[in-house]
This record gives structure tokens, sequence and C-alpha cells, in this order.
């Protein structure tokens, strides 16, 4: 089968064709760019703990050595502390929780890292995977589809045709996928402007972070954010007023010192002074996601920035949440029909995203009126900032997906637990089938869904005492009869969920379904429905509609409705009828591989070559 063509190598592209590796799928990445890039450190990005081990996972050494997680974040208002927040530095879970209730529960730290040492860890990762092909030089000018896949031609030194399975666009805000395509780009542009520099440099409170609202300085503004890198290194960025002069290098030099002096009692400490910029932030948000074999991600598809939230992050989710869909496709265990569902999932999450970012901008940024001096406002102003900051609320939540058109069918034996339906589950310790105690996110990733057992007591005894005993057995056999592959876990205790509990918890982390106990028949259903066998209801919207004129108010409108014909309606539904009937004889006939397992993975016909060590060159966010 043809390779799955990848236009762009920015970190969303590269981490894409890792993650579909990942699952026995090969890739060709075309890179426009010769590979390589000048280091940057005033170009950084911040991921969440659930991304940044998403990017690990992958193989990026970089995160690690050339990343740091903050031991804190801080708010300031004028000269008062506002708020302060202790992070943990394990990967942690998503929510604050704690397995031991006599240990306080701390938030997962964020990471923080040069957006180069990211990209070229990810290149890296990619020379390693012998599935991934990446081609630099290599401009697209045509994308061709017809029923069996996607002919795209590129122009360079080694311009060709390309053919493959599906393509995805992952070319950055100029996207020339997209534009190929007729895809709109709606939203507005110059939502913020900010002023950057990355110094190295002394602070009083080493390895926090820092928003300041209303520093009591002359010139330095009204917002000011300062963010640790390793070796010493800070990248600080000062809010600009929305139609403001140009920055030049000696204003930029007073702001610094300022700010410094301000920050230090008064004196400006030594700094060495690496790199200097000005980025400007638009909210951008596709009308489409998908058309037929192509699809966008990561800043092809939206771009958002403004109030703490962070558009890379989100273009990994892109990805964490595309890759297992297109991989079970690929391999023919799931339907076309379930690609849709990336679509309606991730355009209503970062419709929403960018919702809540542009009700709260005239709020944070509006200033005066007597809104202000009302008691309880600044307060509320300023923990409303912090949320796209921390990650939390609807600026910087995990996003969660109740309304999926992959959401399973409501049964008797579903109870509810500490995470809704669709939410990321919690990174709880599980026994894995190998004997080892690893976090459940370890296990994410892999293109086979989790069965979580909560069996409390487990982690004192050896797992040969009780592997074969109580409902272990059953459940074995209940996921090996499972329409998708999948892997059965056990847990001590699980938030909100009651002993002897069954969770079932999609590749990328998020749950399907939670049981009372084992139920094989309901059990089937929901993992039928979220690999998109079930057909979607009349009427179901699709991710967010149009973003005409205001993303924001773009993720209440529907696009469309399920478009699979009342043929293949009914040919899904003969099917997984015959499944149920014959699962017995399957599992017999099968022993442990299980018909979950799908069919045999296909060898491609022709291995992509690995691609050279080199250094990356970022395009996924030539627009800020």
């Amino acid at each position: 089968m043809d390779p799955v063509i990848i236009v762009g190598a920015g970190p969303v592209g590269l981490a894409l064709s890792l993650a579909l590796a990942a699952q026995g799928v090969p890739s060709v990445v075309l890179d426009e760019t010769s590979g390589k890039e000048e280091p940057r450190p005033a170009r950084s990005v911040v991921l969440r703990a659930d991304m940044a081990a998403l990017v690990e996972r992958l193989g990026c050494a970089t995160v690690r050595d050339e990343g740091l997680r903050w031991v804190g974040w801080r708010g300031t208002r004028g000269r008062r502390p506002t708020r302060q927040v202790a992070f943990g530095l394990g990967l942690g879970g998503t929510e604050e929780w704690s397995e031991d209730p006599a240990e306080p529960a701390v938030p997962a730290a964020p990471l923080h890292i040069p957006q180069h040492a990211l990209a070229r860890g990810l290149r890296d990762a990619v020379a390693r995977e012998p599935l991934v092909r990446l081609v630099t030089d290599a401009r697209l000018d045509t994308v061709e589809q017809d029923r069996t896949g996607v002919t795209a031609h590129t122009r360079g030194p080694a311009g060709t045709w390309w053919r493959g399975s599906h393509l995805v666009g992952c070319d950055g805000a100029r996207s020339t996928v997209r534009k190929l395509l007729g895809v709109r780009f709606p939203g507005r542009t110059a939502v913020e402007r900010h002023a950057v520099a990355a110094l190295r440099t002394e602070l009083p409170w080493p390895g926090e972070s820092l928003l300041h609202r209303q520093p009591p300085w002359r010139g330095v503004g009204e917002e000011v954010t300062a963010r640790p890198l390793p070796d010493g290194v800070w990248r600080i960025d000062w809010l600009l007023p929305p139609r403001g002069d140009l920055v030049t290098p000696d204003a930029l030099v007073t702001r610094i010192r300022e700010t410094l002096a301000g920050w230090c009692e008064g004196t400006t400490p030594p700094y060495e002074l690496l790199d200097t910029g000005v980025h400007t932030l638009h909210h951008r948000l596709a009308r489409r996601w998908r058309v037929d074999r192509v699809l966008l991600a990561g800043e092809a598809a939206h771009l958002l920035g403004a109030v703490g939230t962070q558009g890379l992050d989100e273009g990994l989710r892109d990805v964490d949440n595309l890759s297992w869909k297109l991989g079970l496709v690929w391999h023919r265990a799931a339907p076309d029909a379930l690609l849709d569902s990336y679509q309606s999932e991730r355009r209503r999450a970062v419709a929403a995203r960018l919702r809540a970012a542009d009700q709260a901008l005239p709020v944070l940024r509006g200033g005066g009126g007597l809104r202000t001096y009302l008691p309880g406002v600044t307060r509320a102003h300023d923990a409303l900032l912090a949320d796209g900051h921390l990650g939390r609320g609807p600026l910087g939540a995990s996003p969660a997906h109740p309304h999926s058109p992959l959401a399973a069918p409501f049964t008797e034996g579903m109870i509810p637990v500490g995470t809704p339906l669709g939410a990321p589950v919690e990174d709880v310790r599980v026994t894995a089938p190998d004997d080892t105690t690893v976090r459940l996110r370890d296990r994410l990733g892999q293109a086979r869904f989790l069965v979580l057992l909560v069996a409390p007591g487990t982690g004192v005894w050896e797992r040969r005492h009780w592997r074969t005993a109580g409902l272990m057995p059953r459940l074995e056999e209940a996921a090996e009869a499972l329409p998708v592959a999948s892997e059965v876990l056990v847990t001590d205790a699980y938030p909100g969920a009651p002993a002897h509990a069954v969770l079932l918890v999609r590749p990328d982390g998020h749950l399907v379904a939670a049981f009372a106990g084992v139920r094989p028949e309901e059990l089937h259903a929901a993992a039928d429905a979220a690999r998109g066998s079930a057909p979607a209801e009349d009427g179901a919207e699709d991710s967010g509609g149009d973003s005409d004129g205001d993303e924001g108010r773009a993720g209440s409108r529907t696009e469309g409705k399920d478009k699979r014909g009342e043929k293949t309606r009914k040919r899904e539904k003969k099917e997984r009828g015959q499944e149920r009937e014959q699962g017995d004889a399957r599992g017999a006939e099968e022993g442990r591989r299980g018909p979950g397992a799908g069919p045999e993975r296909p060898v491609p016909a022709e291995v992509p070559a690995p691609a050279e060590a080199v250094v990356g060159h970022d395009r996924t966010a030539d627009v800020h």
C-alpha cells in the first residue's frame, strides 16, 4: 500500500511521521527547505505535560536534554503577588489528583524548549526511523486525488511525482496544501503583538515562570512574561500596544534594563542578550480540515496563541488525534469514515479555544470603565489570564470530546468515573502484560485501545497470582473479541472509579466508556463505535462550523451531516452483526491475537530509505 504523504517538515509534520511509523505506516515527508535552520533562542514553545510526553515517546531526545520543566509559576500585579503555583517535575496527570491521599496533589510541569531544538530532536528521530523518508528541497505545486490515493508533484532539484494513500498538509500558516484545496482560512489578524528577547541572566525566582501585569516601571508596558530555559536563559515577552510604533533596538534594550532592574531591587544585573524579535499573533480557523484523502493539521488548519494559549501544543494534539485514526484506516482495520471524526473533534476543540480567547481579549485588554473598580473584577481577570498560561479552563485545559461521533452508545452497564466521557484519562500507574509497572500514558499511541481494570490491592501482589483469577480471564477474553487491537492493563485505583470498574481508552488517551464489571457485549459495542463503525446520528454537528469573520463564534455552526450512503450503513450494520455472532468462533481460531487485531499489517511494497540526520528548519509558525 502507498505511504502517507506529509507536506511540511516542522515539528507537527515530523511528529506525525513518527506517530504513523509507530503504527507500521510508512510516510514521505516533503520539506521545501534545505533542512537547515539557524538557532533562534527567542523562538520557543511551551508544551503541556501530556504533549511533552507524546514527543518523548516519539523518540525526541532534546525534550529532556534541551528543554526545561518549570518548578513553579507566579503571577504579580503592580508590586503585589497575586498567585503562586508549584509544579510536579514528573510527567504527572492532566488534572490535580494524587494516587496517595497522604500526599498533596500538584499539577504536572509544562515543558519550555527552543523550537529549533525540538525540530532537531524530531529530525534525529526521523533519521533513525526506516518507515519515514524525508525529502528536502521539495516544494509542492500540484495535488490530485482519485478513489485509491493521492498524487502530488514537487518542484526543486529532485522534482517528481509522489503517490500516497493520503496526504496531510502540515505546511504552516501559508499552507500550499490548503490553497490548492481552495479551503478558506478566515479569522483575525494581529490579535496581539509581543516584543521578545532571549537573554542569559539571574532572576530572583530560578526555574519559575512569571506573569507580571501592570509593572510599576515607566516604558515597560502593561504586561511582561518571563519564562526560564536551560543554562540560565530566559525568554521575556512584552505585550505591545495594538497599533504601536516599531520596536527599535535601542527601545528594546531600554525595556530589558528597566524590567531587570524592577525585578532585582533597582539594579540591572549582568546579562547576555542572545536573540530578539517581534511576534505577531493571528487567530484563524480553516473551514474544512478534510477534503477526501487530503487533511490539514497544525498551523495549516488553525492559528492561535493570544492570552497564553499555545499554538504548537494544539498542533501536536492534531497529531495525537489523527495518527491512530489514519493508522487504522491505512491498515483497513476501520472504515474511511473514521477520518471524519478528526475534523469533527479537533476543529470543534480549537474553535472553542478560539472562542474563549476572543471573548477574553476585550475583558483583559480593553481596560478602563467602571467594571475595573468593581470588587473582585481584577482578581477574576488575573485568574482568567492565568488559566491560559497554566493549561486550565477554557483557555488552556486539555480538550475533551463529549459530543464526538465516536461516542459509545449508552448502556445500562455504564458508570460515571472521575473523568468525563471523551476527556483525557488520568496518567495513573498500571501493570502491563509484561509484569512491569508503568504510567498509563506510556502505553498510548500504538493504534490499540486500552482496557483498564480497577483492581485494588493488585499492586502488592505478583501478577502470576491474580492474572488467572477473578475477573481477569473473562476480561482478557472480552478484550480479544473486540473489533480493534487492544491491551489489558490493571491499576490499583482510578479517581471516582469503584473496584472492578472497566475503562475503555482510545489510543490517544481519551475515555470511551466505563463499565461496572466485565460486560463483553457492551465493551464490544463501545469499541466498535470508537473505531467509526457506528453510523452518526442524523443532524450531528461537525467540529465547529464556519469561522467567517470571527473565529470565536465559529464553534456553534453545523458544517455537514454524515455523508456515508445508505448502502454503506447497511453493509457495516450487517458486518457488525456477523462479527458479534461469530466472535467466539474467531477467538478460538485466532488464539491470543484475537479478532480485534484486524488484518495483518501489510508490508509496504517499497520501504522508504531512512533520511539523513540533518538540522531541522521549522515552517509551522511562519506567522505568529
